[in-house]
């Protein structure tokens, strides 16, 4: 029976050095090899143009290279940049460029689809097909670095896992990807560029900490209450709201990293200041930096609504009364639903 091929990517320095050897071929050869996959960014074997044709035939009948392609772009009147990424088996997922003046960040997915359900976001309205592995991460995030070096002539300084996706729930394959974009043999970026948003997995942001991760980490609060996240966020079941507070605090304990909350303004839901109230009460009890207010970006598949510039500036000056960090995230990309809950593969 013939022998399943491996995806080259999977194997670490040292098996592909001891490929090498088992084949005859001198060690440089495989140093070669691994600046192409993981710092030229190869995605065939044929582009590996200082091997000789014999030993790029060797790999090809070996070993797989499964890469992200991109499948199709659109460009937002803002500078925001969507892309819709193919997977080798035929999945589709996006990605976003988003562009200011200070900053080019890559928001990215973590897998294809979502099972959490959240009632305000389009990807939660698809199924999930199933986990991004770390390289096809690692690719999304060089496609759109090299989107960014191409468009506007710089590198990406952040990264944002808040695309497509609960990236706690894709652990392992998460943390590959950022150890291997933080790498000198990788991307070489710094992890405190990098911010994973959570839904929020109590036991998996523990985890985080026990793993002494350098990255960031937002939480996706939403509802200030139990009884509301729970409308809004079926997660909120089996993660309630002390649940998360206490894993946040010993997430800070163990790394002292940053943390952000999220929290999005739906009108007549979570706007008022009986909700800003319990939203400081629980900026209080986590040693949080920031509290990121966002606008809700309308899909067609929720009945949400977005409150008055009014009420989101009352809102805005309660928590800034309050002493609270605070800052309203406009959001980008919207005319090409490539906005914040606005990624769900449209057409």
């Amino acid at each position: 029976m013939k022998q399943e091929k491996k995806n080259i990517r999977h194997l670490n320095q040292e098996q592909i050095n001891e490929y090498f050897e088992n084949i005859g071929e001198k060690k440089f050869r495989a140093t070669q090899v691994w600046e192409w996959l993981w710092q030229k960014h190869a995605h065939s074997f044929e582009a590996m143009t200082n091997l000789s044709k014999e030993l790029r035939t060797n790999l090809s009948e070996n070993f797989t290279l499964p890469a992200l392609k991109v499948d199709a772009t659109q460009y937002s009147a803002d500078g925001t940049i969507k892309s819709r990424f193919k997977t080798f088996d035929g999945h589709l997922v996006e990605g976003v460029l988003i562009p200011t003046e200070e900053r080019k960040t890559a928001c990215v997915s973590s897998q294809i689809g979502c099972s959490l359900s959240c009632k305000f976001c389009a990807t939660g309205y698809m199924d999930r097909k199933r986990n991004l592995e770390f390289d096809e991460i690692y690719d999304e995030v060089v496609l759109i670095s090299q989107q960014s070096e191409r468009v506007y002539e710089k590198k990406l300084s952040n990264i944002v896992f808040m695309g497509m996706g609960e990236p706690l729930l894709n652990y392992k394959n998460v943390l590959r990807a950022i150890d291997k974009i933080s790498s000198p043999d990788g991307l070489g970026m710094s992890p405190r560029r990098v911010t994973v948003s959570t839904a929020g997995v109590a036991k998996m942001i523990r985890q985080l900490g026990d793993d002494k991760v350098k990255f960031k980490l937002a939480l996706s609060l939403h509802a200030a209450n139990d009884q509301k996240r729970h409308e809004i966020m079926p997660i909120n079941d089996t993660n309630n709201i002390k649940s998360l507070i206490d894993a946040l605090n010993y997430f800070y304990k163990q790394t002292g990293n940053e943390i952000t909350f999220e929290y999005i303004l739906f009108k007549d839901f979570n706007d008022s200041l009986k909700d800003a109230d319990e939203l400081i009460k629980i900026y209080r009890q986590v040693p949080a930096d920031l509290v990121n207010i966002i606008e809700y970006n309308p899909i067609d598949a929720a009945k949400f609504q977005k409150p008055d510039e009014e009420t989101v500036n009352t809102f805005m000056k309660h928590l800034d009364k309050s002493k609270v960090n605070a800052r309203l995230r406009k959001s980008r990309g919207k005319d090409i639903d490539a906005a914040c809950g606005q990624l769900a593969n449209k057409e």
